[in-house]
C-alpha cells in the first residue's frame, strides 16, 4: 500500500486570501500565504499527487488555438495532456497554477449579471483554487475531498454569506459563468489542471460542485461515490457557520 504524504502544504499566492478561510479546520491564511494541514482540512485524503501541465506553456501554445471540424476544443486539450501533461507532489504548484486564469473582472462588464460584483469573483476565485486539491481517479473513485468540495456551504461559512447569496454565486460557477466563450476558455485553462471541470450536481440545491477530473474518468462511479458521502460532509462544514450571537 503506497503511503499518503501528509505533510503541511504551505503556498504564497499573488494576492492576499480572505481572513475568514480561517474558520475552516486544518486551513491558516496570513495575507498571501496559505497553510494547510492535510489530516485537519480533507475529508478524505487518498492522493498526494495531482496531474498537471505548465501554464506558461498552456497559455503560449493552447489557449489562441481554435478548434476545427477536425478536432475539438475538447480533444485538443486531452491531446496537450497527455502530451505535456506531469505529475506532482508539489501541492504550491497545483494551487498556484488554479489560480492564474479564471474569473478575471474583466469579463464583469459582459456577463450580463449586473448583481456579480467584483467580490464576488474574488470569492469565486480563492474557492476555485482550493478546490483544485480535490482529486477524482481514472475509475471514478474520489480520492480527495475538502469543504470546497460544497461550494454553497463553504462561502457561506467563509464570506458569511446567506442562503440566497451563496446560491447565486454557485449559479454563477455552475453556468451563469461559463457561456460558450468561457466555456471554450474554461476547457483550455483547465488543460493545466489535468483534466476538465465536471460538476457533481445539476443546480444549488444537490450542493455537489466541481472537481477537475481527468478525460475518461468514469462518471457513474463519480455519482455513486459522490452520493454515499456528500449528506454528512455538508452537515459538517455548516457546522463552523458563525451565528450572529457569535
Amino acid at each position: 500500500m503506497t503511503a499518503i504524504d501528509t505533510a503541511t502544504i504551505t503556498v504564497e499566492l499573488p494576492d492576499s486570501f480572505d481572513p475568514r478561510w480561517n474558520r475552516l479546520p486544518g486551513i491558516q491564511v496570513d495575507g498571501q500565504r496559505i497553510t494547510i494541514n492535510p489530516a485537519e482540512y480533507f475529508f478524505r485524503f487518498e492522493s498526494s499527487t495531482w496531474l498537471v501541465t505548465d501554464w506558461d506553456l498552456v497559455k503560449a501554445q493552447l489557449l489562441d488555438v481554435d478548434e476545427t471540424t477536425e478536432s475539438a476544443v475538447e480533444q485538443l486539450a486531452l491531446d496537450f495532456t497527455k502530451n505535456h501533461g506531469e505529475s506532482t507532489s508539489d501541492a504550491a504548484r497545483v494551487l498556484t497554477t488554479a489560480y492564474t486564469y479564471l474569473f478575471r473582472e474583466e469579463h464583469l462588464a459582459g456577463l450580463g449579471l449586473p448583481q456579480i460584483t467584483a467580490d464576488h469573483l474574488r470569492m469565486l476565485r480563492e474557492a476555485a483554487t482550493l478546490m483544485a486539491l480535490n482529486k477524482v481517479e481514472l475509475d471514478g473513485h474520489i480520492s480527495n475531498v475538502g469543504p470546497c468540495w460544497f461550494f454553497p456551504a463553504a462561502t457561506s461559512v467563509v464570506f458569511d454569506l446567506d442562503d440566497a447569496t451563496g446560491g447565486m454565486l454557485d449559479e454563477v460557477y455552475h453556468g451563469g459563468w461559463f457561456n460558450e466563450h468561457r466555456r471554450i476558455e474554461s476547457i483550455k485553462a483547465h488543460a493545466a489542471l489535468g483534466g476538465r471541470l465536471v460538476h457533481g450536481c445539476q443546480s444549488v440545491p444537490d450542493q455537489s460542485c466541481g472537481v477537475v477530473a481527468p478525460y475518461g474518468a468514469s462518471m457513474a462511479n463519480f455519482r455513486g461515490d459522490l452520493a454515499e458521502f456528500k449528506a454528512g460532509w455538508i452537515e459538517q462544514v455548516y457546522a463552523y457557520r458563525v451565528t450572529a450571537a457569535e
